[in-house]
């Protein structure tokens, strides 16, 4: 038996989310349909992070366990032929058996992408949030530092209690501008549900001059969701990398999306910013 590491990219937009769903259209499902088609087994795909639906992947990191002979290179040339073309594999090798996608993950970086201008680029609705009102980037990155280390992220999570722990550590945070696009990015050791869209949400607040930079510090420590700003929408979000012990991280600025760049981690319409 062989163990496969596979990264994929997509485009969200038109997926309910990465986890099997009956009578849904998933990335897990479509990915795991090619892979019956090329091996004639039925395999099951795991993930390193379960996104939901809307959210895209630039590097998802999927494992799978094989009898197939095929080359890793084989494989990434033969799914692509037979999945959409909203699912794209990247890169595949074979790892020892007792590595995990999910469980061997050191650390996730997602991004926001957050479309500022005074008219939403019509090219861009599917991959970010048109926020009208001016936003002050600069107050947005220096509320975040507050966040850097390790806390309990109750504040920012949605659905809880959905872990045993809402403590974790983040390793980097960065909110930055190019044009009319403002991007927030985000690394941790690991994520609560929706805590990167609670983070944009209430950075957003922040950055539209509508609470404090201190406000940030008051809301983590509240340690309670209604004290936070609104979970911002799925199609902003991308899934840009995740590590793993045997691979160095790469600075932040290798994986920054420019505006305009179309690179295939809920839903819902966006909240008002009040």
């Amino acid at each position: 038996m062989r163990n496969i590491k596979l990264t994929v990219c997509y485009d969200g937009t038109d997926f309910h989310g990465w986890q099997r769903q009956p009578g849904l259209r998933t990335v897990q499902q479509v990915l795991e349909e090619a892979l019956h088609q090329l091996t004639g087994v039925r395999t099951i795909a795991s993930a390193s992070s379960r996104t939901d639906a809307g959210v895209h992947a630039l590097g998802q990191v999927v494992h799978f366990l094989t009898v197939s002979r095929h080359s890793p290179e084989t494989f990434v040339r033969a799914l692509n032929a037979l999945m959409p073309r909203d699912l794209r594999a990247l890169d595949a090798e074979e790892k020892p058996q007792a590595f995990h996608a999910t469980l061997d993950a050191k650390s996730k970086r997602y991004r926001y992408v957050i479309d500022n201008g005074p008219v939403a680029c019509p090219f861009e609705l599917r991959y970010s949030w048109h926020v009208r009102p001016p936003l002050d980037e600069a107050a947005m990155n220096d509320a975040g530092r507050v966040l850097l280390g390790r806390h309990d992220f109750h504040s920012f999570e949605t659905e809880w209690p959905n872990r045993t722990s809402s403590v974790r550590t983040i390793l980097d945070l960065a909110v930055e501008r190019s044009g009319a696009f403002v991007t927030l990015e985000v690394e941790a050791d690991g994520f609560l549900y929706n805590m990167v869209r609670s983070i944009a949400g209430t950075l957003i607040k922040v950055g539209a001059g509508k609470r404090p930079q201190g406000w940030v510090a008051d809301v983590l420590a509240a340690e309670n969701r209604v004290e936070a700003g609104p979970t911002a929408p799925a199609q902003g979000l991308f899934l840009v990398k995740v590590h793993y012990a045997d691979c160095p991280r790469h600075h932040p600025a290798d994986h920054r999306r420019r505006p305009g760049e179309h690179s295939a981690d809920g839903g819902g319409a966006a909240p008002p910013l009040s």
